[in-house]
């Protein structure tokens, strides 16, 4: 085993603090599912978009992104940089509407926005649905990579550790609720990317400067490659399925964790818990510019050197611990493997407390156990927030079974977008049309899950092909369904408009005389504003590191001035 005292000194150190923060955090009050599930809603934006940060940023995500750049390039990590768009779209338009409906979770929304049988139907399916079969696998692939991490530094059966932290993150996470998530999310984040920096500076300095590494790239590939282009156009192989998929259509037609189109799961989970619509916005903005403008580099950069490093590897993934075990002295490995805990830790705790929400609030509290059971209000929020804890400890359970039929990250991801295709548009639409009833995401949902099983059995085999004919299968379910079906009823309507208040056309019949309706336009053009901005940091950087310093830093200050801008109109 590689590690020594001073190793073993870093990652006790790591384990108290979490003791720390987890007493603290149960000492807070947890009176009912609010305080449980969103913290009181009463939370900054620093916080809650550092905690989404923090949650998006798994054991598994530098060693998908590694396999990625191994690939495709850099270019190849277009199939996920192409959902900043869904990402800021939901910033301007769709933050301050989320915050307003003021509930618990995303699935409690479909109880205020339509009505009937129906209504209830598709609430307590999605509920289960997104707590256990969904929310498993994405347990799954980042269960996957931790094992990955865990087999090559320690050698021992990564499966019995993998045991002990999902317990520990259980009970940790049972007790202390959204809060004690959010702050963890806020420590673990500093730990896991001060981790990835240091690891990539170590291992360019390895290589032997950027300047080397280039050289090695051309040796490996050839004089005319393109795997250090950020431009996918550079890669023929990959520009169709770019264009297509994921910059033209998976933003807004897939529904993926962190990602959602109209925003939804935990990053909804975090606009809930905001102090104000204010903040909503803030902390949403600050996690989409982490997440895509100054994470992916280092990552990248380790990925780029692995290939020259370990080249023909069976599993591209496994060169990111390698280096670490090869490159890293004495306690920067235990940092660096507290940085993979942290990163593990967070992403779990997180999907095990939105997990949980799920279960409790939206199928439990509405069918098997209402308020109307309790003699008074305070049993009956103190009886579910016991249940809340019983729930976090089955879903893991259930998580650990379900990431033993996992063997690769890179494939996680593509089951999810999948099976996930086409439904966007519906949690898009929905809040600024009328006419989309509970038909419609019944039917959207149904028809990707059609649509990704027969897209093999008809020819559709690639990953490209099977999301366009996903995507356009369950298009056309959900359209016939909603055009086919009776809308909400004007009450529901009416009271949602009244307490939402979106913008646009589609809810003019239900605006009250001399009201003015709220203009789209603005969030749009801060949307576009702020996706610029981010493609400006990330390509000027790749130009500081491969290209022209000059022009590098040109786009680095322009990409800042953009969102300083934005900042200012929020």
């Amino acid at each position: 085993m590689p590690f020594n005292s001073l190793d073993y000194t870093v990652i006790a150190a790591y384990f108290a603090v979490m003791i720390i923060v987890g007493a603290l955090a149960r000492k807070r009050g947890q009176e009912n599912l609010e305080d449980y599930f969103t913290g009181g809603k009463n939370l900054p934006w620093w916080l809650i978009g550092t905690s989404m940060v923090a949650t998006t940023f798994a054991a598994d995500t530098p060693l998908a992104v590694t396999g990625i750049t191994a690939s495709d390039g850099i270019a190849g990590n277009w199939i996920w940089w192409n959902f900043m768009f869904s990402g800021l779209i939901t910033v301007f338009l769709y933050a301050k509407l989320w915050k307003r409906a003021d509930v618990i979770t995303d699935v409690e929304f479909i109880s205020i926005r339509y009505s009937g049988r129906p209504a209830k139907l598709l609430r307590g399916f999605r509920a289960l649905y997104l707590a256990f079969p969904i929310n498993c696998i994405i347990l799954g692939w980042v269960t996957v990579g931790m094992a990955k991490v865990l087999t090559i530094l320690t050698g021992a059966e990564q499966w019995a550790i993998i045991l002990l932290l999902y317990l520990l993150i259980g009970v940790y996470i049972s007790f202390s609720g959204l809060w004690g998530v959010i702050i963890t999310d806020f420590i673990q984040f500093i730990i896991a990317m001060g981790g990835s920096i240091l690891l990539a500076y170590y291992a360019v300095s390895h290589i032997g400067g950027l300047n080397q590494l280039k050289a090695e790239m051309s040796d490996l590939f050839g004089s005319g490659h393109a795997m250090l282009s950020l431009n996918p156009f550079n890669k023929p192989e990959i520009a169709i399925a770019t264009v297509l998929v994921w910059v033209g259509m998976m933003w807004w037609a897939s529904w993926y964790p962190g990602a959602e189109p109209g925003g939804g799961g935990y990053i909804a989970q975090r606009m809930f818990s905001a102090k104000d619509e204010r903040n909503a916005v803030g902390g949403t903005l600050l996690f989409n510019v982490a997440h895509y403008a100054l994470r992916p580099w280092p990552w990248i950069l380790v990925g780029l050197v692995a290939m020259v490093v370990y080249p023909g590897l069976d599993d591209p993934e496994s060169g990111y611990p390698l280096l670490m075990l090869e490159l890293l002295p004495a306690g920067l490995l235990g940092l660096l493997s507290v940085s993979f805990l942290a990163a593990f830790v967070s992403t779990v705790s997180t999907h095990l407390n939105w997990g949980a929400s799920y279960v409790v609030n939206d199928f439990y509290k509405p069918f098997l156990k209402p308020d109307s059971d309790f003699d008074s209000p305070e049993k009956a929020q103190k009886h579910y927030v016991f249940v809340s804890r019983i729930s976090t400890l089955l879903m893991m359970l259930v998580a650990i079974g379900v990431s033993y039929l996992f063997d690769s990250v890179k494939g996680g991801w593509e089951a999810i977008l999948s099976i996930g295709a086409g439904t966007g548009l519906v949690y898009m639409l929905r809040w600024f049309w009328w006419r989309i009833n509970a038909w419609s995401e019944i039917a959207a949902m149904s028809g990707a899950a059609v649509g990704s099983f027969l897209a093999p059995i008809i020819g559709f085999d690639g990953f490209a092909a099977k999301m366009i004919f996903t995507t356009v299968f369950s298009t056309i379910i959900w359209i016939a369904a909603t055009f086919s079906t009776a809308p909400a009823d004007e009450k529901t309507l009416q009271t949602f408009y009244d307490r939402v208040k979106p913008g646009g056309p589609g809810w003019k019949r239900f605006v009250s005389p001399g009201e003015k309706r709220p203009s789209l336009l603005p969030g749009v053009v801060y949307a576009a504003l702020s996706a610029i901005s981010i493609l400006a940091l990330l390509s000027g950087m790749g130009q500081v590191f491969f290209g022209s310093t000059v022009i590098g830093a040109g786009c680095v200050v322009g990409g800042v001035a953009g969102l300083c801008f934005v900042v200012k109109q929020i």
